[in-house]
């Protein structure tokens, strides 16, 4: 499912230049369209907690993933047709749908990784991580095969609601994965007021804030800050992706070793390391290893975070959706933080203002302590 989730967002994104062409938008009007996909992303969040309440995690990837699906479909037709108000309809539903599918997927992430008994949540965030690779390179082979935008979106929105039919007939009994949450209710409000949860949300925030600003603003960091060529700023991108995977997949051992806070508070400062070697490095080199050090500093925050989140089965799906909606404020509003910064001080010095989102991780890191196991 995350992987999934990661091939139908990055499919389509990684194609902005066809999207902003076909369209006839400016750079400023691709902006605008594109904010109604993390619109739509940022409203279906806090529903989606009573969502998963209802029908189960299961049946809520499916319907986030059939939203998704349909989303796509209109933005195919619109592409087809060249009406930017159908393109933008169909963005809020995706990601409106992508929304409902995050929560609902982490929540039976979660899950599994109580029953197992050990670390698992960072595993299956690599798993989101390869699939945006995987999205990127199908659209990037797809412009290179001619293959129109709006063919091979239509091709992803009739794919991803089968793919993910198929799998969800795996999860766990829907009573397993939310436990007495059947009987207490959803707690959608309850978690709202909930200190340790609203912490855990501003530990979730300061690490997705780390993410982005490397993911938007790296690669420009390294040509407009340091005078390289595109290519070296591709390379740059990609060694921050690739250690944030690698962080991902490795994690689990160091966490059980030493346990939650402990390694957050050691990325935080990790990553706060690869930031300084990015800012001050001077030299190509050393910004290049400063964006492998960030990339493994920032790789566990947001998914250890979503466990902490999910600690315990009563209202699990209620917590995971106040601390993704926390979260992923910083996907929104990170980026134009940042270029608005840039535009007055240069890129280089905007990006100090990472150093405090991590100062807030090293502060709230103590939410994410694991509960006693009950003997």
């Amino acid at each position: 499912m995350f992987t999934g989730n990661g091939l139908a967002f990055a499919s389509f994104i990684s194609r902005t230049p066809a999207l902003r062409d076909d369209l006839g938008l400016s750079v400023a009007q691709l902006g605008l369209l594109l904010l109604c996909l993390s619109g739509g992303a940022m409203a279906g969040l806090p529903l989606s907690g009573s969502l998963v309440h209802r029908l189960g995690p299961a049946r809520a990837v499916l319907a986030g993933a059939v939203m998704v699906g349909l989303g796509l479909g209109g933005l195919a037709s619109a592409l087809l047709i060249g009406v930017v108000i159908a393109a933008a309809t169909g963005l809020v539903l995706v990601g409106l749908g992508s929304g409902v599918w995050d929560v609902a997927m982490n929540v039976e992430g979660a899950a599994v990784e109580r029953e197992l008994g050990r670390p698992l949540m960072p595993r299956l965030h690599a798993g989101f991580s390869l699939g945006t690779v995987a999205g990127a390179g199908l659209g990037a082979a797809s412009a290179a095969a001619g293959v129109p935008l709006a063919v091979q979106v239509l091709g992803i929105a009739a794919l991803v609601p089968l793919v993910v039919f198929g799998a969800v007939r795996r999860f766990l009994p829907a009573q397993a994965d939310l436990g007495v949450a059947a009987v207490v209710g959803s707690g959608a409000l309850t978690a709202w007021r909930e200190p340790r949860t609203l912490v855990i949300g501003l530990l979730v925030l300061a690490f997705a804030f780390t993410e982005s600003a490397a993911n938007e603003w790296l690669a420009i960091a390294l040509v407009d800050g340091y005078g390289t060529s595109e290519v070296v700023g591709a390379v740059g991108f990609g060694l921050f992706v690739s250690a944030m995977t690698g962080g991902r997949l490795f994690g689990g051992a160091a966490l059980e070793r030493f346990g939650r806070v402990t390694v957050l508070r050691a990325t935080a400062v990790l990553a706060f390391g690869g930031l300084l070697l990015v800012v001050l490095g001077g030299s190509t080199g050393w910004v290049l290893a400063g964006a492998l050090v960030w990339g493994s500093g920032a790789a566990l925050g947001f998914p250890v975070g979503i466990s902490a989140a999910a600690d315990g089965t009563a209202r699990a799906a209620a917590r995971v959706s106040v601390v993704s909606s926390i979260g992923y404020t910083a996907f929104l509003v990170g980026p134009p933080l940042i270029g608005l910064l840039a535009a007055h001080l240069g890129i280089l010095r905007a990006l100090l203002v990472v150093a405090g989102a991590l100062l807030l991780g090293l502060l709230t890191a103590g939410a994410a302590r694991s509960p006693p196991r009950p003997t």
